[in-house]
């Protein structure tokens, strides 16, 4: 038997792993555009690879149908991928936040140990080779690069993800070759990224980073709160609540839907005892400037933003400002309110929504309903994880999947 795989990432090099050491006959050709394998995997966790989560059910992901993770989560759980490292020698680090690193705590040695693994169950492995065509003809597969042609193949995967990060040629070429299968999909876009804002001031807001509690907003109707670090922008907001956040925003976005957030800088403290304190301050301290003073509880980069924000002028003394405008300070500071406008797009984005719709693919072999012989897995299907380690798991557990599927 003749197996192709499109794309070594990690749905890619499970597959071939998975299926090699279910029958060492078979022969596996597993084609990259980069120099090397497992290139998002060496980007994620900022190089130290959060490489799975110890804790994982359906709702850690977005999609048209997010039940259809159910049978590769039971089938391929955290246990049965901590039993996987170790037969390949690498041990893991979980968190108490759940979140799942190399021990080594380097992103290098899980792509060198997959490598090596690869090498030893001599699958072919083809690196600068992107694809640009697949084609099926008397129940064969022949597939082309841009220099070569490589035919016959009675299985092919296609686990080349979607178009987040093309620094390292991501790229929405799986969508295509699953078109021409007759397989439909859905919309993509940019998952746990930075987000646009519609205001003017943000740039002079920019490198502030804190603590807030942030509120999505759905066409008026709040969808989601977020607790976690803000980080203002030269092009709007980012931080780690923010990329949190950003994957329903961001689907919501590609909707055409009414998008906006919320950020409570103090959720800690109601409004109204808020604006008691400031109040205090403002009295006991009548003859400073208001400016002055809020610069103790915020940033001055945000405290003058503040003031324009709520119509006051920048030189009003503390004692001047009256108790409609305390409240107006408090209630921005409670609920500073953000219309969202667009992503920072898939250069900045961790990972790629939409996709490949999944009521196409069988959930227990992840081969296609439409073609023989054809199969998906990972990113480049309707499914897409919170982070944390999220997208990653579900790229093992459904190259898992179809490994075992490849060799029936």
């Amino acid at each position: 038997m003749k197996i192709a795989i499109i794309g070594a990432g990690a749905a890619g090099v499970m597959a071939a792993i998975t299926a090699k050491r279910l029958n060492k006959n078979i022969q596996i050709d597993l084609f990259d555009a980069n120099k090397g394998i497992g290139k998002k995997i060496l980007a994620s966790g900022n190089g130290r690879c959060n490489i799975t989560n110890s804790v994982i059910t359906s709702k850690n992901y977005l999609g048209e149908n997010t039940e259809f993770v159910n049978f590769a989560l039971k089938e391929f759980d955290f246990k049965a991928f901590e039993k996987f490292c170790k037969s390949i020698g690498l041990l893991l680090d979980v968190k108490e936040t759940n979140k799942v690193y190399p021990l080594s705590n380097e992103a290098k040695s899980v792509t060198n140990l997959l490598l090596l693994t690869l090498e030893s169950l001599n699958v072919n492995i083809y690196l600068e080779s992107l694809i640009t065509s697949i084609d099926k003809n008397d129940n064969k597969f022949d597939i082309k690069t841009d220099e070569k042609e490589y035919k016959s193949y009675d299985k092919v995967l296609i686990s080349n993800g979607l178009g987040a990060a093309p620094q390292l040629n991501a790229n929405e070429s799986g969508l295509d070759f699953a078109s021409k299968f007759e397989h439909s999909f859905n919309p993509t876009y940019p998952s746990l990224v930075g987000l646009h804002t519609d205001v003017t001031y943000h740039s002079r807001m920019q490198g502030v980073k804190k603590e807030c509690n942030v509120s999505l907003f759905i066409n008026g109707k709040i969808e989601q709160e977020i607790f976690g670090d803000v980080l203002f922008t030269k092009y709007g907001v980012s931080g780690f609540a923010i990329l949190d956040i950003s994957q329903l925003a961001a689907y919501n976005l590609s909707m055409y839907q009414d998008v906006k957030i919320a950020i409570n800088f103090f959720p800690k403290v109601n409004r109204n005892d808020l604006a008691d304190q400031i109040q205090s301050l403002f009295k006991s301290l009548a003859n400073e400037k208001a400016l002055d003073i809020l610069t103790g509880m915020i940033s001055n980069k945000i405290a003058p933003v503040l003031l324009e924000v709520c119509k006051i002028d920048i030189n009003t003394k503390a004692g001047d400002i009256n108790a409609k405008q305390i409240k107006a300070i408090s209630y921005q500071l409670n609920q500073w309110k953000l219309k969202i406008t667009d992503t920072q797009g898939f250069g900045h984005a961790e990972a790629s929504g939409g996709g490949v719709r999944v009521d196409e693919i069988d959930h227990k072999t992840y081969e296609s309903k439409k073609c023989k012989g054809l199969y998906f897995a990972g990113e480049v299907l309707d499914i897409v994880g919170n982070r944390g380690g999220f997208n990653l798991h579900f790229a093992w557990a459904s190259g898992y999947l179809v490994g075992k599927a490849l060799v029936k």
